[in-house]
């Protein structure tokens, strides 16, 4: 993740993380001799600053890194997050890295880790490059770049987890906050898009309903009627893919749902004595 800070606030920042003692976790054994960097050095818009290795860490467990995952790295530096995701979690990875002499050290560093047949560095923009096939997406930058990251991010497939050292995206609140000593950490979950009218049934037809939701970001709040009668939802959540709320039905009976979304489809159950399926469509 881009050890990337940009301009006059890059500066600063690197001077309070010198002045609070930090040079310890910013001096890593990260070159050879063949290109060494250095810590604070520009880059494109940015300055390089690595992220300490037990944040690293302490990210890739919150978004539940596995063999399974495709883990990007938007500005990779010296490729210490795609080395980790594939020697500690067996996930293939990939850097996206501008600077041709860090990408380079990245991938002599990948092959001296014994993980280059797991993680590939390309060397191009974040902002060109394709990572749609993430299933992780990590980042060290700017709040300005987090958040012109930020429509890609969104459209990219519901479920896919996204961490950020020291910076969020806006007014998309994270799900979840990390702290390893004085550096903060963020994750968020992509969202499914539900916005709408959804015609909601059992697959007996005793059951129907329609479901208007309202959504920003992960927060989802709508209405259910049934029966002629329309009720608010109850702690309506969304992670990822899966939506979920309480509901007061016909006979004032207390019952829960929860659905898979699909594009403009969600089967799931509800919460009664037999558990009984649940599909909803989109109008």
């Amino acid at each position: 993740m881009p050890r990337m800070i940009g301009s006059r606030l890059a500066c600063a920042l690197l001077a309070l993380i010198l002045a609070l003692g930090g040079a310890a976790e910013v001096t890593p054994e990260a070159g050879n001799e063949v290109y060494q960097p250095t810590p604070g050095q520009p880059g494109k818009d940015v300055v390089w600053i690595p992220t300490p290795d037990s944040l690293v860490v302490k990210m890739l467990d919150a978004v539940k890194t596995s063999k399974d995952d495709v883990v990007y790295d938007l500005g990779s530096g010296d490729g210490k997050i795609p080395i980790a995701a594939a020697k500690q979690y067996g996930a293939r990875a990939v850097g996206i890295e501008y600077n041709p002499e860090m990408a380079e050290l990245a991938r002599r560093n990948a092959r001296r880790e014994g993980v280059d047949g797991l993680v590939t560095i390309v060397t191009g923009d974040i902002f060109v490059e394709d990572f749609s096939k993430a299933t992780v997406v990590t980042m060290y930058l700017l709040p300005q770049l987090n958040i012109k990251l930020r429509p890609t991010i969104l459209r990219m497939t519901p479920g896919t987890r996204v961490t950020s050292h020291q910076f969020g995206m806006g007014e998309w609140e994270p799900d979840q906050k990390l702290k390893v000593e004085s550096r903060d950490a963020y994750v968020w979950i992509v969202p499914a898009n539900v916005v709408g009218t959804w015609t909601l049934k059992d697959d007996r037809g005793s059951f129907s309903g329609t479901l208007n939701l309202s959504q920003r970001y992960q927060r989802i709040g709508g209405t259910l009627a049934l029966g002629g009668k329309t009720r608010q939802l109850l702690s309506p959540w969304m992670e990822g893919d899966k939506l979920g709320f309480s509901f007061v039905d016909s006979d004032n009976h207390l019952l829960s749902a929860e659905l898979r979304v699909v594009g403009s489809s969600m089967t799931g159950a509800m919460s009664d004595s037999r558990r009984t399926p649940l599909t909803a469509s989109r109008r």
